[in-house]
């Protein structure tokens, strides 16, 4: 049968997507090669009793109003699914040698906090701040769809926002020469880009952390909820989500896409699947070498040549017996450093593998809601990031996985020695169970070449007007993921909801 859409891969961008369609009664179908729907948003369970999202920690944009949001009033969730926000005195808690510093939502507190700490900088903090807000607001004015209108009204804080376009946070941080330990206090949350200040775009930095100061939210009954929902929409529409499908070839006629092949990894069966039109959610760069890159207009395979984000690794860990509200977790997220240039941190774990001073996130999912448990009671989870090299696990994985686990363990004990240290004196006591996730440990479950995160990388080279987007170039065949949209749970809502406004003429994004 031939659908309307059919979509490859089961990410965010594509739920939203399709569940969009399907409720305004387009016929659907999505194929995931992985046994849970959802991509780095899906959940999994360990040990029958502890469950971990795969990758999401905290979210924006879900206010009243905001993407999420609407599109969930579009689909009528906004009741069933809900959010609980971080708390807006501190969302963030940044530390690091000799200082500390809770990011607070109010911008005039952020200011006051770090003077504070920086006295003889206080004009360069508040120009610097002042200089993120414009850009923000600017950003916001050339988010697509632009209204040519508020383009005039705004003009000067687009001219502005545009001069940085080509510019890392560094860049920035040197402009307004802020003194290293401010600049290390403010780019802390650096794992949630995976690339350190003097390579992240300075856009991507502004959209993220004057998000969050918006408001930072989690799932009140967890991420599992939110795909779960979705793919419900989609279920009661007459659409399907068909897990365990990997698509292997497209179904291709000169330049029109007509369909994909794809092959049931239980019954090792192929079927060829058709649509009127088909969404790719797969990797666009990955998707676009299956179909033949000379396929694509000259334009797309410039854009199609991004650069893939840096991995990461992941330990997944359950304590017991323990409250982790006792030693100054709760409502936030905290970060943590050992060296005092971020830069240099990301060198020495990324480049030369070596964690002994590692700069790392530490997140708590049981403590962010009441309403819904992720472990039995007398557990909590607690989980750390940090990013890691894919081409080193890869080798030490082909070579001797004896090394690999070696490795996985390393890293752990090394951020539990710091936890140890400073945070909670005897969690190895407590610790009842942990799972480390490497960048294969990423390319394994989601289908992520080269183990990435985020897709392409966020620097300015991929943050600029010739990044990828929905077109393709090719007939009947449109692009609706991380590379071609932005990562993070906000944006891939974002993405699929504009790509569903696009092609459906229905508005929901303003």
């Amino acid at each position: 049968m031939t659908v309307d859409y059919l979509i490859v891969g089961s990410g965010l961008s594509a739920l939203v997507f399709g569940a969009l369609m399907a409720n305004s009664g387009k016929r659907v179908q999505i194929l995931e090669s992985h046994e849970y729907p959802g991509g780095f948003g899906h959940t999994f369970t360990m040990a029958k009793k502890y469950t971990f999202n795969a990758q999401l920690h905290y979210v924006w944009d879900c206010g009243e109003g905001n993407t999420v949001n609407r599109v969930l009033k579009q689909l009528g969730l906004d009741q069933e699914i809900t959010f609980e926000r971080y708390d807006p005195d501190g969302f963030d808690h940044m530390n690091m040698p000799g200082y500390t510093l809770n990011i607070p939502s109010d911008a005039a507190t952020l200011i006051q906090r770090l003077s504070k700490r920086f006295p003889d900088h206080q004009a360069s903090i508040q120009k610097f701040i002042d200089e993120v807000q414009t850009v923000r607001a600017g950003l916001k004015v050339l988010s697509p769809p632009v209204q040519p209108l508020e383009l005039l009204q705004h003009l000067g804080k687009v001219t502005k926002t545009i001069q940085y376009v080509r510019s890392t946070l560094q860049d920035v941080f040197n402009k307004f020469k802020l003194p290293l330990e401010a600049q290390t206090l403010l780019a802390l949350q650096w794992p949630d880009f995976l690339l350190p200040p003097n390579q992240l775009s300075f856009y991507a930095w502004v959209i993220l952390f004057t998000a969050y100061q918006e408001g930072a939210f989690y799932p009140t009954q967890h991420f599992e909820a939110v795909i779960n929902a979705l793919v419900k929409v989609i279920h009661d529409n007459g659409g399907k989500v068909l897990c365990n499908q990997e698509v292997v070839n497209f179904l291709v006629t000169n330049k029109t896409v007509n369909g994909v092949q794809a092959i049931d990894r239980h019954t090792h069966v192929t079927h060829d699947f058709t649509a009127d039109t088909v969404i790719c959610n797969m990797d666009p760069k990955k998707a676009a070498k299956m179909i033949g890159i000379d396929k694509f207009s000259k334009t797309v395979q410039k854009k199609l040549d991004y650069d893939y984000s840096p991995s990461n690794f992941m330990a997944y860990c359950v304590v017991k017996d323990i409250d982790l509200r006792d030693y100054d977790f709760g409502k936030w997220n905290t970060f943590h450093t050992e060296e005092s240039d971020l830069n240099e941190a990301f060198e020495r774990m990324y480049v030369h593998h070596d964690f002994s001073k590692p700069s790392f996130a530490i997140t708590t999912p049981t403590l962010l809601t009441d309403a819904a448990r992720d472990c039995p009671k007398d557990c909590q989870i607690i989980e750390f990031l940090t990013v890691a090299n894919y081409d080193y696990f890869q080798t030490l994985l082909q070579q001797d996985r004896k090394l690999y686990t070696q490795k996985k363990e390393e890293i752990l004990n090394q951020i539990l020695d710091i936890v140890e240290a400073q945070y909670v004196p005897d969690i190895r006591e407590h610790l009842v169970f942990k799972i480390t996730g490497s960048p294969t440990t990423n390319e394994r479950f989601c289908n992520c070449p080269s183990g990435n995160s985020y897709g392409s990388s966020l620097t300015p080279k991929n943050m600029g007007p010739g990044r990828l987007n929905h077109q393709s170039s090719l007939k009947n065949f449109y692009f609706c993921n991380a590379s071609s949209g932005y990562p993070g749970f906000a944006p891939t809502f974002w993405t699929g909801a504009l790509l569903y406004q696009r092609l459906s003429g229905d508005v929901i994004l303003g």
